[in-house]
């Protein structure tokens, strides 16, 4: 099972878009740095523990790097940063709508995705219908998220198509 990394921003997309019983569901083990679930998720968001998500830590050199990430990349916070290098630990994806740790990720060689690519993901496996996918985009239009729009209508639009 291929494992991917998540920073907190996508599990809040999912969630805004009612879709974190679905998630799970996809043939991907989704996993969190330690830290990152200690000060940004586990007050509100714990349940996620057992909806699926993995908590993985950081080996000591990734710490290091995570550090040296912070001083090589000033904008995407320290969190980020922690995602990112455990993506890079566990050579793996990584999953985050940051702007800022995107670029920092596809300058460190990182594969990224985000929220839209999570949606067709949900589509192409059949654990989601179009007319829900669109429901799940607007819940999250609705509670602020900041998604590539026209992207969005793009997958939409072509789901349609696809399913008639």
């Amino acid at each position: 099972m291929l494992l991917l990394i998540s920073d907190a921003n996508i599990l809040i997309d999912i969630e805004d878009g009612n879709l974190t019983s679905v998630i799970f569901r996809l043939p991907y083990e989704i996993a969190v740095p330690d830290i990152l679930f200690e000060l940004e998720l586990r007050e509100r968001h714990s349940y996620l523990l057992e909806a699926g998500l993995k908590v993985r830590s950081l080996t000591a050199e990734s710490v290091k790097r995570t550090e040296s990430l912070s001083f090589k990349y000033s904008r995407p916070s320290l969190m980020d940063h922690s995602a990112l290098a455990l993506a890079m630990q566990e050579k793996c994806p990584l999953l985050s709508g940051d702007k800022d740790l995107r670029v920092a990720a596809k300058s460190e060689g990182v594969e990224i995705h985000g929220t839209v690519w999570i949606i067709e993901e949900l589509l192409n496996h059949k654990l989601l219908k179009q007319v829900q996918a669109r429901a799940s985009f607007d819940s999250m239009k609705a509670k602020g998220s900041r998604l590539p729009w026209g992207d969005v209508e793009k997958l939409l639009n072509k789901w349609e198509l696809i399913e008639g």
